[in-house]
């Protein structure tokens, strides 16, 4: 069964609705991000707060698109507003707090079997746990093989993405995978290139997996 509504007249008022909620709730989260882990500072001025808010917004705005007046749709917004947070984090720090990410797994587990028996489609929610469990073995493996490369932040957060994506489908967890590795290795690149051919000490890679989460999430394959 679908897990993404059909034949729904998508209205734009209930996107706008969902774009102004979700930059609110990015704000709250900024707010409650610096109560949860007040040692990861991010910028605190009001331009920063705004542009985060309008991304959070936007995200979310595309979210409601995507997903409409669904259940899943609560549990996607949930994984919109805390990875633009922890993405911030781990550019800034190159950390991604373990309370933050289990948060993200446990709210994303939550939700989604609220949606799962709501549909009902139970088989979607097993199919998101078995790939949260398959990509963070990958993801350990590969930390054991380069270490460098691969954090445990990363390796921990593999397991959250892998349930969002897992419950859309296998596809969206093969190809959310596989382009958090290009998109990483693309920011590496570019990151090479601005330092004139020197290899950067840390490069952080949960941003890499968020977006390529969030782009084949919002692109059904």
């Amino acid at each position: 069964m679908s897990v993404y509504p059909t034949g729904e007249a998508i209205m734009p008022l209930f996107v706008l609705m969902i774009g102004l909620l979700g930059a609110g709730l990015g704000l709250l989260a900024e707010i409650g991000v610096r109560k949860v882990v007040p040692q990861l500072s991010l910028d605190t001025s009001v331009r920063f707060k705004l542009t985060t808010a309008a991304l959070t917004g936007a995200l979310s705005a595309a979210m409601a698109f995507r997903f409409g007046q669904s259940w899943a749709l609560a549990a996607y917004l949930v994984l919109v507003i805390l990875a633009v947070q922890l993405a911030l984090i781990d550019i800034r720090h190159h950390l991604l707090p373990n309370r933050l990410v289990l948060a993200l797994l446990i709210a994303g587990a939550v939700l989604l079997a609220t949606a799962a028996a709501a549909s009902p489609s139970w088989g979607a929610l097993l199919r998101g746990v078995v790939a949260g469990a398959i990509l963070f073995v990958i993801y350990l493996i590969l930390a054991i093989i380069s270490p460098r490369g691969i954090g445990m932040g990363d390796v921990k957060l593999a397991a959250p993405l892998g349930l969002y994506l897992g419950y859309l489908g296998w596809s969206q967890v093969f190809y959310g995978g596989a382009l958090g590795f290009v998109a990483g290795g693309v920011v590496t690149a570019v990151l090479v290139r601005a330092a004139r051919g020197e290899k950067p000490a840390e490069v952080a890679f949960g941003p890499s997996m968020f977006a390529a989460a969030l782009a084949v999430i919002l692109l059904p394959i």
